[in-house]
């Protein structure tokens, strides 16, 4: 059997070391536009206290991986699924090459949403989505501490993510302004009194919260980022953290099924029968994404368990209550998902 996954986030790699562990005598390739290895993408909202955390991010490098058997295609792309001939189209640089495939996985998570009102505003605001992403804004923190310069942030979006680098940031010594649409933060994962206590410790640690702003646009004039809000403000740099977009170009091209992520049925199947789909970028039967660690384990680990025995029953998504990672935060009574 030779097993193609696209992605090596969370989702692809718990899947090809699983299968591997089940069945050591399948082909299992991984196909990934990643160079670092193999990292915690939540650790990455705590990418400013942490000095080290370049280098403690990284789980397992890809050579690692490679040495249990699994093969791995770095800083590469997938183009285009050929259905019909089960190939992949693949490109690493200026390298074209394809690859075929018995089950074909796609385990290619998120991007950062941006909201349609700040697209064009692109070059004036940071989105923190990779280990790339965390690197640049830590050399852009870097300069203006170099400079003597306490750096000011604009962070543009009250949710999970949001509100846990807002919290790094400060606790790092930083300003930071945090502006959310909503009334309360956290809205959708959290109760109206865990909202309040979340606000007290972050303005407690230092942070500028503003409800109810609307942002329609981000400038940048002589040096400074200039927030266009109902509060608006004067900052060194602008990170915006609006939620997640499921990648799913790439199937949708290949006429897949998609809605707000890559339609699966009950066992990660997409609508074509060898192609399964998992972690963030799968919606679910009942249309729900679980972005989360415990669920993309359980679906990784039972699509491996899937494809040695078909006779084994559909994924059942867990209850449970997800967690931020807010500095000296702990809810008190977390809203299951």
């Amino acid at each position: 059997m030779k097993v193609v996954i696209i992605g090596s986030g969370f989702a692809g790699i718990t899947f090809a070391e699983k299968l591997h562990s089940l069945s050591p005598a399948a082909r299992i390739t991984v196909v990934t536009r990643e160079s670092d290895g193999f990292y915690s993408r939540p650790l990455l909202s705590h990418g400013f206290s942490k000095e080290d955390i370049e280098h403690s991010i990284i789980l397992k490098t890809f050579e690692t991986i490679r040495q249990k058997g699994i093969e791995i295609l770095t800083e590469t792309e997938a183009e285009v699924i050929d259905r019909h001939h089960k190939i992949v189209n693949l490109v690493a640089g200026s390298i074209k090459t394809t690859i075929g495939y018995d089950a074909l996985v796609l385990a290619q998570g998120s991007s950062a949403f941006i909201p349609p009102t700040l697209i064009a505003d692109r070059n004036n605001f940071y989105l923190l989505n990779s280990l790339a992403d965390l690197k640049e804004l830590r050399q852009i923190r870097q300069t203006l501490l170099d400079k003597n310069k306490s750096p000011h942030w604009a962070i543009i979006g009250g949710g999970l993510i949001g509100c846990e680098v807002a919290s790094d940031l400060a606790v790092s010594g930083d300003k930071v302004s945090l502006f959310h649409a909503m009334d309360r933060l956290m809205e959708r994962q959290l109760s109206n009194d865990d909202s309040a206590k979340l606000l007290k410790i972050l303005k407690d640690s230092g942070v500028n919260v503003l409800f109810n702003q609307s942002v329609a646009g981000i400038d940048k004039k002589g040096g400074e980022i200039l927030v266009n809000s109902n509060n608006g403000g004067k900052f060194d740099a602008a990170l915006v953290s609006c939620g997640f977009k499921p990648r799913t170009e790439l199937a949708a091209a290949a006429g897949l099924a998609v809605n707000r992520g890559i339609k699966v049925n009950s066992f990660m199947q997409t609508t074509d029968p060898a192609i399964f789909a998992i972690g963030d970028v799968a919606e679910l039967p009942n249309g729900k994404l679980y972005a989360f660690i415990l669920p993309i384990r359980g679906q990784a680990q039972w699509l491996a368990e899937y494809l040695i025995d078909e006779d084994i029953q559909p994924w059942i998504a867990p209850d449970f209550k997800p967690k931020s990672k807010v500095h000296g935060f702990v809810a008190d009574n977390p809203k299951f998902f």
